[in-house]
């Protein structure tokens, strides 16, 4: 016997698919049109992005002090003239010879392509020249650029110098009003906020502003330790280039995944053309090892790391950020997608069927954060 579909649920099926389908339509314009208005506003939103990165690496150091009853502008300025003098000794100690050394280590992983196609090309794997020619020197452009867009970023900022710095004065003065302030946005954006929004949307800034600083700075100390100990062992194995390749490790660790696999290759490939296969080998070895130690050890120890997402995720995020931004873009996926996440965790916990009803509206009740001191400390 057989079924026949019936008309009514057909028409309701219908009318239910092309009303989701405007309404995605309608999220998907309104998020073209977000970033479009972004990217007409990046010259302001770039330097508020940097402070906000700057503030998340510094502001323990801050609170520490405001905690120690020290006034909130002394604090900042305190960490602020910390910040300078690091900052100073990086580039006098680092920043200088990496950029001087920027164009041995362009060259160096070109000549390391080269090496690679005419060992493929040769036995045992034979493969045809034409086969290989084309994706590896789109892989050479692209690597070399790559690299010398990253080295030359730690010296002269973003895209020009001019626009470097002035996106770099107007980071720090961010900076600075954010360690003296910041505790006190949440509280004076409450008061301005009408209804639920005074509290849903100060619950989800805290909580993206916890996610984006457990990132920065983990991110930070795991890449300096994978800086140290694979820069450690091309010292030890003689390959040159330690300090740029070590440089390039560290700001590669802001892109997980992805940048793990960028710097280890960068390395490999100076060490095929100055060392020869062993010691390339050797090289190959020690990043294996101490990319296992990184996510064995070294990612337990830091509990605040994860951030909740599956690699795949990362890597989709870094190649959608690296096409739409180029090195920004790709720096700032992980981070952006994790926020993200923030916001659908929320949501998601006002949508839930347990979730506390608001009698007067008959809506999910929002989670109200727990009260805090002036510091942002929640207290007992």
């Amino acid at each position: 016997m057989s079924a026949t579909l019936s008309s009514a649920k057909s028409r309701a099926a219908l009318r239910t698919s092309a009303r989701i389908s405007v309404e995605l339509l309608v999220v998907l314009v309104v998020a073209a049109a977000a970033l479009w208005v972004l990217g007409r506003m990046w010259s302001v939103v770039w330097p508020l992005i940097v402070g906000l990165l700057l503030t998340t690496l510094t502001w323990p150091v801050a609170r520490f002090l405001r905690r120690h009853r020290w006034h909130p502008a002394l604090a900042a300025s305190v960490v602020m003239v910390l910040f300078f003098l690091v900052a100073a000794g990086v580039v006098a100690l680092i920043a200088v010879p990496v950029a001087s050394q920027s164009g041995e280590l362009t060259s160096g992983v070109s000549d390391g392509i080269e090496k690679v196609r005419d060992w493929a090309s040769g036995p045992p794997l034979n493969i045809g020249e034409d086969e290989i020619t084309g994706a590896l020197d789109s892989a050479a452009a692209r690597v070399q650029g790559s690299v010398g867009t990253v080295v030359n970023g730690v010296v002269t900022g973003v895209s020009t110098l001019v626009n470097g710095i002035v996106t770099a004065v107007l980071a720090l003065f961010l900076m600075f009003f954010f360690l003296k302030d910041g505790p006190r946005f949440l509280p004076w954006l409450t008061r301005q906020l009408p209804g639920r929004l005074a509290t849903d949307i100060p619950v989800v800034l805290s909580r993206s502003w916890e996610t984006l600083g457990a990132f920065v700075r983990s991110q930070a100390f795991v890449g300096l330790l994978d800086a140290v100990f694979i820069g450690l062992g091309l010292w030890i194995v003689g390959v040159p280039l330690v300090l740029p390749l070590s440089v390039l490790t560290f700001i590669s660790a802001f892109v997980p995944v992805v940048g793990a696999l960028f710097a280890g290759l960068v390395a490999v490939l100076i060490a095929l053309v100055s060392n020869g296969p062993t010691d390339a080998l050797i090289v190959l070895a020690i990043i294996i090892v101490v990319q296992q130690l990184e996510g064995n050890v070294f990612q337990p120890m830091i509990q605040s790391r994860g951030l909740g997402l599956h690699a795949a995720v990362v890597l989709l995020a870094v190649t959608l950020g690296a096409s739409l931004a180029g090195i920004v873009g790709s720096l700032l996926a992980v981070p952006a997608v994790a926020l993200i996440g923030v916001v659908w965790t929320y949501v998601r916990e006002q949508l839930t069927d347990d979730a506390p009803q608001d009698p007067t509206t008959g809506l999910p009740a929002p989670t109200i954060p727990p009260p805090t001191t002036g510091d942002g400390v929640p207290t007992p």
